[in-house]
């Protein structure tokens, strides 16, 4: 017999308790066994697949890895320097950039050059702030990470632990199924098997899409020669999971940018805009209806939320698992919505009601 709902809650509540707390107590120390099991996830349909092809798991495991590494070593050479590189010239040129500001909006609106015009004091503390704390805030976003990670042990366990869960991911998987509730081991797996599925549409999907979408306006920008092309590309391609938010905050920053060093030459704004304007064709009819789907079922506002509220609570690790509990909180919602229109509280004492 199954235990009463009274007992199951408070169960199921306190394994969320000690989830929560080992979350918030461990977070730095949980940190590359988190993103090592995200990068094992991930992986996991490609190792299926080439054992599909034939190939064993050993195999399989030991040829993902390889590229792997090549590709970080890859990135690590050529990608993050030139980013980070472009970063820094950026912040300093932004005072540059708001005194042509300045001066554009003054030869157009006389009265914003008066002295004590408020717009013109904004502008110039704008850029003095974004000059003085920008490469700080750089700076520090590098050197926080890597106090609270531990650079080297970060980068030798990630690796480490993302072989070994891929080398035994189906027999974990198994291993954990025969360990749930037997009553409840059929609404677990639905559950579970709606998240997995939520999970690769969105998680692996739009992972994709971003990559992409990152690479074609950073190469795009490039190619038109934009100065800080590159910082742009990757901007718009990381937060390009929010739709269309990624393109506009990526096009207003690169026009922006265009509109002074282009001045005079309009085809190359025009160029700029119509880079971001295939970006977003490509997104909207090609990369997102085959590589994301249509029945996600996760709102940008309700991913929006779950970053803010997990960053601000557990930190930088809870935006790393903001989205995943995002997803499956939307699954269990949606499962008791159902439930719930089936109960006789909302179809009352006649089903047909």
């Amino acid at each position: 017999m199954a235990l009463p709902a009274r007992e199951q809650v408070k169960y199921w509540g306190l394994v969320t308790v000690v989830l929560g707390a080992a979350l918030w107590f461990l977070g730095d120390v949980l940190l590359p066994f988190i993103v090592g099991g995200a990068i094992a996830y991930m992986l996991d349909p490609v190792a299926d697949r080439l054992e599909r092809m034939g190939a064993s798991r050993v195999l399989a495991t030991a040829t993902i890895s390889i590229f792997a590494v090549f590709v970080f070593v890859l990135m690590a050479v050529l990608i993050v320097p030139m980013v980070a590189e472009q970063t820094v010239q950026l912040f300093k040129f932004a005072p540059e950039l708001f005194q042509r500001l300045q001066a554009f909006l003054s030869e157009r609106l006389p009265s914003i050059g008066d002295e004590g015009s408020t717009l013109r004091q904004s502008l110039a503390s704008i850029g003095a702030t974004i000059q003085s704390r920008g490469a700080e805030l750089v700076q520090s976003i590098f050197t926080s990470a890597l106090g609270v990670i531990n650079a080297v042990v970060f980068i030798v366990v990630v690796p480490v632990v993302a072989f070994y869960l891929l080398l035994d991911w189906d027999n974990m998987v198994a291993r954990i199924d025969e360990l749930l509730p037997r009553d409840h081991a059929p609404a677990i797996r639905k559950i579970a098997s709606d998240i997995d599925e939520t999970l690769a549409s969105f998680v692996r999907g739009q992972l994709t899409v971003c990559a992409i979408l990152g690479t074609f306006y950073a190469v795009g920008l490039a190619i038109v020669g934009l100065q800080f092309g590159l910082v742009v590309g990757v901007i718009a391609g990381l937060i390009s999971f929010i739709p269309y938010i990624g393109a506009l905050i990526g096009g207003a920053l690169a026009i922006g940018l265009a509109l002074f060093q282009f001045w005079g030459d309009p085809i190359w704004i025009l160029a700029v805009g119509a880079i971001f304007g295939a970006g977003q064709f490509l997104e909207g009819n090609i990369l997102t209806p085959k590589l994301v789907g249509e029945s996600v079922g996760l709102h940008p506002v309700w991913l929006l939320f779950a970053l803010s509220a997990f960053g601000t609570v557990f930190g930088f690790v809870g935006m790393l698992v903001a989205v995943p509990v995002a997803a499956a909180l939307g699954v269990v919602a949606r499962f008791g919505v159902t439930q719930y229109k089936d109960s006789r509280l909302y179809r009352g004492l006649h089903k047909d009601n």
